[in-house]
């Protein structure tokens, strides 16, 4: 049993807290603010996977975490005894062209070849609540997506921390700590990362996203269209966005780019607009040096776990069980591209088939 301190209330923290305790480790939780305050505080919760097609380790990755998120997320509200707002509904993708369409159909029998077969991937003509306008060649449904609110999902995990008989220690800045440590402290991970991997490593990527009253029912498939997500949570609200931005003057602010997604979510969800906005967020989600999230051991005592960008919710919990098997001495199946070594190394282009010459 070690003495491990993480650096980071959010979700990747609290989920590899929550695993650590589980290994039986002593563990201590260090935040600089308050639970869920950086990108585990956002509104959005999609929960998605990639579409089922050029398969590689990083997609097989992310479908076992959101085939395995059902049972995770009912752990830990059986811990806590706080509701996540975790729901398996599925998803509405609204085909907007007639080429779009056609992929999507082709999809289908890759989905039933690479996904569990209680998930499926089909192609309809329309839904309700959806646009004719938004869906001219009619909409893909397919059933393996989820949604989950993450405050909620962050309140749950530190209940089921705490109720282990770990320590949550909220405005802590992080300093020298005796043991282990885990830095899972999302953009905030960058100064703490510098010593080992040098400056700039994790930047913030900016999302905009807005709380509806209402407009979708509670249940109702999560939906994604024109670059929008909107979220039917749980509670009768409706989360939508998000922006995507690499350049701006205020990360905390909001402005027409928000307005905009707004207008795109009315256009696919025309009763949305009678609902009224309740809040309007901004925040910087982790970007590692690529898309990946990035996940190991930097020295004999250091472990990383960030840089999740969009798909911090949907895999903190598979990310947590990696890095208890790394503290265990084994050697967890996943992705090398998650390394830091491999997050350090230039990615090369490859040349597609036909820009390659033949020999003569």
């Amino acid at each position: 049993m070690a003495k491990i301190t993480v650096i980071g209330a959010g979700v990747y923290g609290l989920a590899s807290a929550l695993a650590l305790l589980q290994d039986g480790h002593r563990v201590t939780v260090l935040e600089k603010g308050r639970i869920g305050q950086g990108a585990s505080g956002g509104l959005v919760g999609a929960l998605s996977p990639h579409v089922p097609e050029d398969w590689n380790i990083r997609k097989q990755f992310q479908l076992e975490a959101l085939v395995s998120a059902a049972q995770y997320w009912a752990k830990v509200e059986a811990l806590s005894g706080l509701s996540s707002s975790y729901g398996r509904v599925g998803r509405y993708m609204p085909l907007e062209d007639p080429y779009e369409a056609e992929k999507a159909r082709g999809r289908v029998a890759g989905a039933a070849r690479l996904w569990p077969r209680e998930f499926g991937w089909k192609v309809i003509e329309a839904a309700d609540g959806i646009a004719p306008d938004a869906a001219p060649f009619g909409l893909v449904h397919e059933t393996l997506s989820a949604r989950i609110s993450p405050r909620m999902a962050c309140a749950a995990l530190a209940g089921a921390v705490r109720a282990l008989g770990g320590e949550i220690v909220e405005n802590c800045e992080a300093e020298a700590q005796e043991g282990i440590r885990v830095i899972a402290a999302g953009v905030g991970s960058e100064a703490l990362l510098a010593p080992y991997l040098g400056e700039g490593k994790i930047r913030g990527v900016k999302g905009q996203a807005a709380l509806l009253s209402g407009g979708v029912p509670a249940g109702h498939p999560v939906i994604y269209g024109n670059g929008v997500y909107i979220i039917p949570h749980a509670d009768g609200r409706v989360a939508v966005g998000a922006t995507s931005e690499n350049k701006f003057d205020n990360a905390q602010s909001t402005d027409a780019l928000l307005e905009a997604v707004l207008q795109k979510a009315y256009g696919i969800v025309p009763t949305l607009k009678a609902a009224r906005v309740l809040e309007r967020h901004a925040g910087l989600r982790p970007r590692a040096p690529k898309p990946e999230a990035m996940l190991g051991q930097l020295d004999g005592h250091t472990f990383v776990a960030t840089g999740g960008f969009k798909t911090g919710l949907g895999n903190a919990h598979k990310i947590a069980g990696a890095l208890a098997a790394m503290l265990r001495g084994e050697v967890p199946d996943i992705p090398k591209d998650m390394s830091p070594v491999h997050h350090l190394t230039r990615r090369v282009k490859q040349p597609m088939p036909w820009q390659i010459k033949p020999d003569a």
